[in-house]
């Protein structure tokens, strides 16, 4: 699904936060990339999305070379990148309505061409028909998360891409939506790769955990979760373990 090759990139007259850099995420396969401030998570994420191109190398998504973002790419950003003068309903529209603007590819007119509207079963499948006509103001953090998941999944990506979505959260409200996440993303097939801080969010939901470290980073640190996902996951012995690993190695990388 996502292949990266020999990627470099740097900030203008700064250090590279990628060198030389090669990585593999499988289709379907869920990914968290975890790493401190300033390791080029959230930089990976935009050049995944297409929002930035590489300075050197290459980024292959299903076989085709990311020059572009690409309409079958989702993405959701920290602060959820909702309109707070829409309702839910408007809000979960959008993504659609600026696809029908702009074309199936994102980039032609369209000619005749009208995206499936099934706004109404991704407001029911996620618990929102009833805020439907709320403004973002009058729903909880939950609801707007909700919100953020339902206008990209109308979209019928391939994959998802997400940017600490869950940060804001109360504990429990995280673990939900978290859980959601996972369903969906087996439900639909979807690629997920999320960006987080949190270690325990990393282990609970990538079946493949990358470790990023202090630019530049020059070789996949990659921890491998099968169990991600499974029922009871959060309280087996492997997910404390991997905590543990995760925790030692992120210490003994920042000494």
């Amino acid at each position: 699904m996502i292949k990266i090759n020999s990627l470099t990139f740097n900030y203008q007259n700064n250090v590279p936060l990628f060198s030389g850099f090669d990585f593999n995420i499988s289709r379907g396969e869920t990914c968290a990339i975890l790493g401190p401030s300033g390791c080029g998570k959230t930089t990976l994420l935009y050049l995944l999305a297409g929002l930035r191109q590489p300075t050197s190398g290459q980024i292959s998504i299903g076989g085709q070379l990311l020059t572009r973002p690409r309409p079958q790419t989702g993405l959701i950003l920290q602060d959820y990148g909702l309109l707070p003068w829409s309702t839910v309903y408007e809000n979960v529209e959008l993504g659609i309505r600026v696809r029908d603007f702009y074309g199936p590819d994102g980039k032609h007119a369209p000619d005749n061409f009208q995206s499936k509207n099934n706004i109404s079963v991704w407001l029911e499948r996620l618990g929102l028909s009833e805020v439907a006509d709320k403004f973002l103001s009058q729903i909880s953090g939950g609801q707007r998360q909700r919100t953020a998941i339902a206008r990209t999944l109308a979209l019928e990506p391939d994959l998802l891409l997400m940017d600490e979505p869950f940060s804001s959260l109360d504990a429990i409200t995280r673990e939900d939506l978290q859980n959601l996440t996972l369903s969906l993303c087996v439900e639909n097939n979807l690629t997920l790769v999320i960006v987080t801080h949190a270690i325990e969010e990393a282990a609970a939901l990538g079946k493949k955990v990358l470790l990023l470290n202090q630019a530049p980073n020059k070789n996949a640190h990659i921890f491998d979760n099968p169990n991600a996902g499974q029922k009871n996951h959060r309280s087996s012995q492997a997910f404390h373990e991997l905590c543990d690993l995760l925790w030692k190695e992120m210490q003994h990388e920042s000494a």
